[in-house]
């Protein structure tokens, strides 16, 4: 099987006069774990599906292994593609679905038993390859849907949105399946979701999508613990992260956040740059839920107004001068809802953001 990349430059895709994506770059690194992360309407499937060659481009180019195929059709593209539906023939057997796109692209009979008992291996479908998609369970009509595309052993696997239909439990039993799938296979693999766990548990790098628009790409910790504006900041993360509006000034040493919940000294290091010693500037805190650290000798205070009990954690909703924030407990600390609390932030785990441009400072 070839591993290639995909390289996207300057794409526009325009329906009608309305812009869905507008001077789009993208580099996708040959064998790497691609997810296109973002709210419903951000553009990430029609991305995918310009990429497929599902979807005309009005602008720009997209290069699969080296070779242009902005305007090939999806068949001369080398890639192999899972939609969130099924899609199986329903009077087809699992193996007639699965081999169906060689059988009809004329592959040699042996060459296609051999594909379709390897890919079946893989994807644990041995024993399910002469029964009907009626007589499978959703997982299972999934992991036919992928063998479908496998069997292709193409340059590229596009997933869109694969496991949105199935129960939380067979998406975790299936996201597992498909990280292993893609450490065994090597190939490069561009998958869309709106589910962040999905996004940070599959992903070699994360790509966040808003409004047609690339808001930032990383690693998936990279991502989460740095996010490079407010949008990343408050979409990653359940709960989502804290965030707090106030006023930062540096001292030359340190820098010292205000707002009507909290103050809070913050590390100076990373405002040198953008403060000089005196300036204000109006900024938005940010604090994930994990890094509010209760402790009866914290700086900070608040009352108790809920606990979610989590199975191995708690999350605790905090009103401190009419801001809630909610921090997540791990430990066996006795909290009682209506109760005053301490707490203290891990001063070196926040992110702060510029109030007029939501840019990371």
């Amino acid at each position: 099987m070839t591993v290639s990349g995909v390289n996207v430059k300057d794409l526009c895709i325009r329906f009608g006069s309305n812009a869905v994506i507008e001077d789009l770059n993208l580099t996708v690194n040959s064998g790497e774990f691609l997810v296109l992360l973002g709210p419903s309407g951000c553009g990430k499937s029609t991305l995918l599906h310009s990429i497929a060659g599902l979807i005309d481009v009005s602008g720009g180019s997209i290069e699969i292994a080296g070779n242009d195929v902005t305007y090939a059709e999806p068949n001369e593209r080398g890639i192999g593609m899972v939609f969130q539906s099924y899609a199986l023939y329903p009077t087809m057997t699992v193996e007639r679905n699965m081999s169906f796109g060689l059988r009809v692209s004329g592959t040699p009979k042996e060459e296609i038993d051999r594909r379709v008992q390897r890919t079946a291996k893989m994807l644990q479908l041995e024993a399910l390859l002469q029964r009907k998609p009626a007589q499978l369970s959703g997982g299972q009509r999934q992991r036919v849907a992928i063998g479908r595309a496998l069997v292709r052993e193409a340059d590229v696997f596009l997933l869109d949105e694969p496991l949105s239909n199935l129960d939380a439990k067979l998406r975790t039993e299936l996201r597992r399946e498909l990280k292993l799938l893609h450490k065994s296979l090597g190939s490069t693999m561009i998958y869309v979701t709106h589910d962040q766990v999905e996004a940070m548990t599959l992903a070699t790098r994360v790509v966040v999508m808003r409004s047609g628009k690339i808001q930032q790409i990383g690693a998936p910790v990279e991502v989460y613990e740095r996010p490079e504006n407010l949008f990343v900041a408050g979409f990653l993360g359940a709960p989502g992260m804290n965030l707090l509006p106030g006023e930062l000034a540096f001292d030359g040493v340190v820098g010292k956040f205000a707002s009507p919940a909290v103050s809070v000294t913050l590390p100076g290091n990373s405002f040198k740059s953008e403060l000089e010693t005196g300036a204000k500037r109006n900024v938005v805190l940010g604090v994930r839920p994990e890094y509010i650290r209760i402790d009866s000798d914290g700086d900070l205070s608040g009352t108790v107004q809920l606990v979610e009990p989590m199975g191995n954690h708690r999350v605790l909703w905090i009103d401190v001068n009419g801001t809630t924030l909610s921090a997540v407990l791990h430990d066996e600390t006795d909290v009682c809802v209506d109760a005053p609390i301490r707490f203290s932030f891990d001063t070196c785990r926040l992110s702060c953001f510029d109030a007029a441009t939501e840019q990371r400072l």
